[in-house]
């Protein structure tokens, strides 16, 4: 007979294969992107773009004439268009990047399941100058993520479209734009990310704003190469996974600044809001009592 205490056999076979099936994505993700970031590396030190410019361009012989009645082929000026891409990347490429970002989401969902947390962080309760850093921090991420939509638009305006942007763009200047913004994106999003979600602790829904924002980012520049390489469509996936990001990361922003800035106002996402409201209205009534005995009453 099997004791009590012990797990069943499904619930076991899931304790011992999940970890190692995990480890074993995580390192073939991990190798993976550093092998294809070494080959992008080395296609772009191998070979460099061809400069085109006006002066390099062919030019007709002075004075020759051109025969509109000629049977001869015309070899001049002739422009070869790209065959037409396949909906495979047109269509299915777009679902495949989309589909990667949910699959995101399962993962870290099926691997770190939502839990109670036993550490009990109050804003309201640390240090003055820790509130002021915070806030003060704040802000300035917010200022750089204005700048950041601005960059965005100012762009749009000069190229027109995010394909001719890309377009225009070296696979050298991709790779530390790509560089460049992964780390951007993950220090923004984990430095108010964790005191979001600690302030936040008690609501299950306000702990997938921080990692659905992370994930957006990732996805978000991961179009950018299906943009320049692959097909507009994924333009598409870059809009929904901007907006995603956006939203979530000046939710935190917005939800910190809130408590830090104005601690008088009580939302109810506040793990604290029955215990302030009580002593408010203990306030209240203690005002109203000595509001009534005025100097002579008695």
């Amino acid at each position: 007979m099997h004791s009590s205490s012990s797990p069943p056999r499904k619930r076991r076979s899931r304790i011992f294969w999940m970890p190692a099936f995990a480890g074993m994505t995580m390192i073939v993700l991990c190798v993976g992107g550093l092998l294809g970031a070494r080959v992008i590396a080395q296609q772009a030190a191998e070979d460099p773009p061809e400069r085109q410019t006006p002066a390099e361009e062919p030019q007709a012989p002075a004075g020759e004439a051109f025969d509109f009645f000629s049977d001869q082929p015309i070899t001049e000026g002739v422009v070869e268009l790209a065959p037409p891409k396949s909906a495979w990347m047109t269509v299915g490429g777009p679902l495949a990047l989309m589909a990667f970002f949910f699959v995101q989401m399962f993962f870290y969902w099926w691997m770190v399941p939502f839990q109670v947390s036993k550490v009990d962080v109050n804003l309201h309760d640390l240090p003055t100058g820790v509130k002021r850093g915070i806030a003060m921090a704040l802000l300035l991420f917010g200022i750089a993520f204005c700048f950041g939509a601005s960059e965005i638009w100012y762009q749009l305006r000069l190229h027109g479209s995010a394909e001719a942007y890309f377009e225009q763009m070296s696979l050298g200047k991709l790779i530390a734009f790509t560089h460049a913004h992964l780390f951007g994106f993950t220090t923004s999003f984990f430095i108010i990310g964790i005191p979001f979600s600690l302030q936040f602790n008690h609501l299950w829904q306000y702990q997938w704003i921080f990692p659905v924002g992370l994930a957006a980012s990732l996805t978000d520049v991961i179009s950018w190469w299906g943009i320049k390489y692959g097909a507009p469509s994924f333009e598409w996936v870059s809009m929904f996974c901007g907006v995603l990001f956006s939203v979530s990361y000046l939710w935190m922003l917005i939800g910190l600044e809130r408590v830090l800035l104005f601690p008088e106002v009580i939302w109810v996402s506040d793990k604290d809001h029955e215990a302030r409201l009580a002593e408010r209205e203990k306030q209240r009534r203690a005002l109203d009592d000595a509001a009534r005995y005025r100097e002579g009453d008695l």
